[in-house]
């Protein structure tokens, strides 16, 4: 392992071309970097770019959301090197011992992370994370059909007048969190009273909505089969390129403001491999290909500044100070509370 771990390293701090092409021939092919992502989450060019400098092969699988990710992790019926998990996740996964210590000196382009995004309240002693990406989550509109005004609250959700063309996040923490912001409440309350309101809310919404999705949501907002549904940023960065009748809108009573981050479980069995691959995407050139094509804000300085100055100003992906004052950031809560917020989920999905 030491010396599988000397070459990873040579290979992937190597700087000239024919240092990463002797490293690629020595590696075995048996020798696997497995990954588990969010879907549709990175450009997967880069991965053979990395098995391509490294020899190292990626096998990657793909998770809807942090709790299915945290059920298989908890479950032990896989071994992952490398997860993306949210950052409350981060927060349950190091409380729970499920996360290994990541070596920087393994990582030099984390000199790249911007100083506000280091020492967060998921992680304080930046020991088990490293930031991948960050943005908003908000309303993806059809500005034909939808009058911009609506969109200026999360009421708009709850609007007779769209029913059947609105979709919602399939997803207990940002559903939830939606409805209980609606409210004037926290997305993070452990308030028995006030998740109970906001599962009453989402209930009565039912009538008026077309259905609950992931990914798939996507696809069908941009078609025209749905004309509201509620996405994360970057998403609608690319949505709307897609489809120039959309735009994003964030309501005046807030929304989340999330980070999510590259972290090894515990059950990892290539630790060395999986800094590697941190190191590789953290490298400027990198992340910016990686940026461009999911069109998420960075926390990378590097990447930032190639960033052309359309992207740099463009107030979906870098909101004014002024959104993200009224932004809130989840937080892990506890068994007892997420209890809670699950039974009242399942009840909102039974009716």
């Amino acid at each position: 392992m030491k010396l599988k771990k000397i070459i990873a390293l040579i290979c992937t701090f190597a700087m000239t071309a024919s240092m990463l092409t002797g490293c690629g021939s020595s590696k075995k092919s048996s020798e696997v970097l497995n990954i588990y992502n969010v879907g549709d989450y990175i450009d997967q060019d880069l991965l053979a770019q990395f098995t391509e400098q490294t020899g190292i092969q990626v096998v990657y699988e793909t998770y809807d959301t942090n709790e299915a990710m945290y059920q298989k992790l908890k479950s032990g019926s896989s071994k992952y090197d490398l997860i993306f998990p949210s950052d409350y996740m981060v927060d349950k996964l190091i409380k729970e011992n499920m996360l290994e210590k990541i070596d920087y000196k393994n990582i030099p382009n984390y000199s790249q992370i911007m100083d506000s995004f280091k020492h967060p309240n998921y992680d304080p002693t930046d020991e088990y994370s490293v930031p991948y990406l960050w943005g908003t989550f908000g309303i993806i509109y059809n500005t034909k059909v939808v009058d911009k005004e609506d969109t200026k609250s999360w009421d708009i959700l709850w609007d007779e007048k769209y029913a059947g063309d609105i979709l919602l996040l399939d997803s207990v923490r940002d559903t939830m969190g939606i409805s209980l912001m609606r409210l004037g409440y926290s997305m993070n309350t452990d308030n028995p009273k006030e998740i109970n309101q906001a599962k009453d809310e989402l209930i009565k919404e039912l009538s008026v909505v077309q259905a609950y999705v992931n990914d798939d949501g996507k696809d069908r907002i941009v078609a025209g089969d749905a004309d509201i549904g509620i996405v994360y940023s970057g998403d609608a960065l690319v949505m709307m390129a897609e489809n120039p009748d959309l735009a994003y809108a964030i309501p005046e009573e807030g929304t989340n403001k999330w980070v999510d981050a590259m972290c090894i479980p515990k059950t990892a069995e290539n630790k060395d491999y999986a800094e590697a691959f941190i190191n590789f995407m953290l490298d400027p050139e990198v992340g910016k290909q990686n940026v461009d094509y999911i069109e998420y804000p960075t926390p990378n300085q590097g990447v930032y500044d190639l960033l052309d100055e359309d992207v740099k100003k463009s107030p979906v992906a870098y909101p004014s100070q002024k959104v993200l004052d009224k932004c809130e950031t989840f937080l892990n809560l506890s068994d007892k509370v997420m209890k809670m917020y699950d039974d009242a989920w399942t009840e909102i999905k039974t009716n």
